[in-house]
């Protein structure tokens, strides 16, 4: 699971308890202009996710960390219904494929300019 908040100008995408052991990673910081949107998408979910590299992946289960498909995408994933997709621009990652607990109120909060 993935907490975001707000610090000026930038987004700070908090991974949270055992999942930055999953992921390998612990916080990701991105600035507001470099987030085209937030948005659902049943159809991203695919069950191949793209190669490894590093992170977890127990089909059915979780999906942690860098995974590489039509760029380098950042998943931390266990359950699709909570899940969201943050696309980026001028980033290292392509995009944020992430667990928030509420994701109707992230989106918003993302895509707000």
């Amino acid at each position: 699971m993935v907490s975001v908040t707000v610090s000026g100008d930038t987004f700070i995408f908090e991974i949270k308890g055992f999942h930055k052991i999953w992921a390998m990673e612990s916080k990701i910081t991105i600035s507001k202009e470099n987030i085209i949107r937030a948005y659902q998408n049943k159809n991203e979910f695919t069950f191949w996710r793209g190669f490894r590299i590093p992170g977890t992946e127990i089909p059915g289960i979780i999906t942690a960390g860098t995974f590489y498909k039509k760029g380098r995408n950042f998943w931390d994933v266990m359950n699709k219904k909570n899940a969201l997709i943050v696309e980026l621009k001028d980033n290292y990652y392509k995009k944020l494929i992430i667990e928030v607990e509420n994701p109707e109120e992230t989106m918003r909060v993302l895509n707000t300019k």
